[in-house]
Parts: structure tokens; sequence; C-alpha cells
């Protein structure tokens, strides 16, 4: 059972050491559509001896094959060669996400491109990377520092972009020459099957890649495995502190990239109604599921209720439908546990601030995942729902008394991910981006550029994603000390 446009070989079986298998388990997967409520695909799931046998393909890989002493620009090759044969089925993973999570169809293949390309630029670094350089010394004739594969990694990603992030780190760590575990969200398996059946077709040797869908008690189980030498996870700050427990009790390497509260602050320079625009509908992108949304407001306080009436007609025009639907705005999220979540948070914002439009389930859809885009004003930063991570199109419209209030405002949190000034200022904007203390910071909105580094400061995580900066942490530095050159230096 797949969806029509989705077209994978065995969805049945495990991808390990370069065949497909079957679980040792009689596990199945059911994927939920968000839009229907129906099961629209079931793929195998796999448990904690399916891990074991993946990681010791992975180890195997590693420690006697080719893989890592290849050379990069021949990783590099191959790599593009897996984002060739994906590039093929952009259709596929495109529906994918929509059959999955509700994304958009009319932005879906807007998502599943930039990721390829973002595949493709990593391999780039296979070609441009300073692997092996010689450096100065004062101690002998020789100095040589080479930048060798972490290991064995666990990739695991979340439900809400599954092909960009796990592509994204899958890429990374074949072109370090690492080995890696693909573990997807139980939601969302089936771009990583796509992923599996593009790296069989490129020739990625055997064990290089391998493939387990699996609930959390077998990632956990996978996290656990002494032959797993590096995590990098993608997902909510809760587990994220789970895997950096587990990774520090036997230094095993990580990058964990968590949550966020990101605060957007309206200066007095910028008009009313385009920043209603931005606010507005920037919220209901991925119907608010993404970790670096504005989810936070910070207006002057005598702009706070002008500001809250003008975003309320942005949020109030905004046509909510099936994710299908080509004019729909905004769709649903991604799944009943998602939805009570939100639910339960909008309940939290009617008891400390002013409900100014939404916060209910849209009377025109009796079926689906579905919540109105909603407006809270007049919030304490010190709430609940202005320091905990929604992850729905839920927008806090705090009050501040000036800048520098302002400032405070946008810094008094746990996380530290992506902020954003609203002005036509670009000293101002600079000055207050410096200020912040987040991973990124964008002018008018909520910029993000995925071939730069990406990632947060505090409690939004460890590491960076994106851009040169993300293949350093699949690396170990090794400085070599010789009385003369070896030949070719």
């Amino acid at each position: 059972m797949l969806p029509d446009a989705v077209r994978i070989a065995h969805p049945d079986r495990l991808f390990i050491g370069g065949a497909w298998v079957a679980s040792t388990g009689d596990g199945v997967i059911d994927i939920v559509s968000p839009n229907s409520e129906e099961v629209v695909a079931q793929v195998a799931e796999g448990n904690a001896a399916d891990m074991d046998r993946a990681v010791a393909a992975a180890r195997k890989a590693f420690d006697e094959g080719p893989w890592p002493t290849m050379a990069p620009a021949e990783r590099g090759a191959i790599v593009r060669r897996m984002g060739a044969e994906l590039e093929k089925r952009a259709p596929e993973l495109a529906a994918a996400w929509t059959a999955q999570v509700g994304g958009l169809a009319s932005f879906a293949l807007i998502m599943t491109g930039g990721a390829t390309a973002t595949m493709m630029a990593i391999a780039g670094y296979a070609d441009s990377y300073p692997f092996v350089e010689r450096r100065p010394s004062h101690m002998v004739d020789t100095a040589i520092v080479v930048q060798e594969p972490a290991g064995v990694v666990a990739a695991i990603a979340p439900w809400n972009a599954p092909y960009g992030i796990m592509s994204a780190k899958v890429a990374y760590a074949l072109v370090a020459g690492c080995t890696v575990i693909m573990k997807p969200s139980p939601e969302t398996p089936l771009e990583a099957y796509i992923m599996a059946e593009a790296a069989e077709a490129a020739g990625v040797p055997a064990g290089v890649v391998n493939l387990v869908a699996a609930g959390r008690d077998a990632s956990d189980h996978l996290v656990r495995n002494p032959g797993i030498d590096k995590v990098t996870f993608t997902g909510s700050t809760l587990a994220g502190k789970r895997i950096g427990e587990v990774c520090a009790g036997r230094v095993a390497r990580c990058t964990l990239e968590l949550g966020g509260k990101s605060a957007a602050i309206v200066r007095d320079d910028f008009p009313i109604e385009v920043a209603a625009a931005i606010l507005g509908n920037t919220i209901t992108i991925m119907s608010g599921q993404v970790c670096a949304m504005l989810s936070r407001a910070i207006v002057p306080k005598h702009r706070h209720d002008e500001l809250a009436d003008a975003i309320a007609k942005v949020m109030q025009g905004i046509r909510i439908g099936h994710s299908d639907a080509p004019d729909t705005q905004l769709g649903p999220v991604a799944m009943k546990r998602q939805l009570d979540r939100v639910e339960e948070y909008v309940a939290l914002g009617r008891e400390s601030a002013d409900l100014v439009t939404g916060g209910n389930r849209p009377a025109h859809m009796n079926k689906g995942y579905f919540i109105e885009p909603t407006l809270f004003a007049n919030v304490d930063n010190a709430s609940r729902i202005a320091q905990e991570e929604i992850f729905g199109p839920v927008l806090c419209l705090i009050p501040a008394e000036d800048e520098e209030d302002a400032i405070r405002i946008a810094n008094d949190s746990a996380f530290g991910l992506n902020g954003s000034v609203l002005t036509h200022d670009a000293d101002a904007a600079y000055r207050i981006g410096r200020r912040i203390r987040a991973g990124g910071f964008g002018q008018n909105g909520m910029k993000l550029e995925f071939g730069l580094p990406f990632g947060g400061f505090k409690q939004s995580g460890i590491g960076r994603e994106g851009g040169v900066e993300g293949l350093h942490p699949y690396l170990e530095t090794k400085t070599i000390l010789l009385d003369a050159a070896p030949a070719g230096f």
C-alpha cells in the first residue's frame, strides 16, 4: 500500500548491507494521512536486532571496505550519481511529503528540488575541501594535518522536512568518508526508502548506506550501540537531551539541531500592514511546523493593538484546505498528537493572553488534523505559550517598552535558533542581529539559507549543518609529524 505517485520496490523490507532484507520481527508502520486520517502507506518496522544488524554492516563497510580511504573526489562523484537518481524521482519525493505530513502540493516540488540541489552542493566539497594540508612547523621537517571520517553515523531525521534533512546528513557523512544508518521518523519513512534505492542505483558500496525505519525504542537502541561513532539528530530538544546524555556517557560525537522559539522584533520605521503580512503569512508555512519559525513577535507597546488587528485580518483571509489543492495556503498539522499539542497550548493561551483570532478547528473541515491560524496578543513573555515550542500555526504578540526591552525579551528564552527584525534600516538590523543570541538572524522575515551554516545557541542545539561548516562534525582531525616529506609533498 503506497500513494499512487510513489513507487518503492520493497516497502516490506529494510536496506542493510547492500540488500533488501526482512525485519527480524513482524511489525508494520502505518502512515496516516493528516488530510483524511486514513492509512495511506505501510512499511516494515525494524527493531533492536535490526539496528544491530545495520550497525554491524556499516561497521564492516567502514573498518574493512574501501569507502573511508577512497579519494574524496571519488566519493563526491558517487554522491552526485545518487543525487542524479533523486532528481529523477522528484515527483515521488514531493508526493510522499504531501501524503505523510500534509505539506502543500504547491510547495512540495520546491522543497524537494531545493534539497537535492543542496545535496549536490555538498558533494562539491569532496573536490574543494582541504582534507590533507601541509602546515608550518618549528619542531619537524614536515607537519601534515589530515581530516579523517568520524566513523559510523546514526542519522536520525524528523517528520516535518524528512527528505531535506536526511539527504543533507547522508551527503555530508558520505563526502567525509563515513558510513550511515538512516533512521527516519516513523511518520515519514518513504523518502528514506527512495534515498536507499538511489544509493543502490548509484553504486554506493554495500553497507555504506543502510535504512531501518523504526519507533522510539529501536532508535534509542541504535544511539546506545557502541558501534556508533557519531549521532546526527534533528528533532525536539527533549529527545536531543536524551541523545546527548547517551553520547556523553561513551564520548560519542553528536550533532543536535533542536527546537526554537524565535522572535521577530518590529521597529517603529516598519509599516504595520507590511509587518502584518509577513508575520501572519509566515506562521502558516508548513502549518507552523518549522523549528526556525518566527513564533514570537515583539512590537513597541504603542503599536501593539494596531498590529494585532492587522495580523488578525491577514490570518482571517488565509485559505485552509486539503494540502493537494492548488489554492490552499494552510494545510493540516502532521498528525493527531500534534493537533492535540497545539490545542493544549491554545487552551493555555486563552487563560494567560488575549485570543485575537483562530484557535478552533475550521468549521468546513470535518476530517483531518486542521486548525485555524491563531494569534494571541498581550502575551507575557514568561508564559508557557511564549517560552515553549508549540510547533503549529500559533503566533504570540508581545509588547515592549522600547528597542532595548525588545532585545531583552527576544533573548529571554531557553532557545536560540533564529530571529529577525522588521526594519528598513540595514545598520539597525545588523546592530540588533549581533545582539540576539541565536544561530541565525534575518532582516524582514524568516530568512533561511541552507547553503550556509544553520544551527542554534543554548537549547536549540550543538553544532552546525549547512555550508562547509556542516562537513566539520563528520570529520576527525589528525596531526602527523614527519622527519621528511613523503612522496607527493
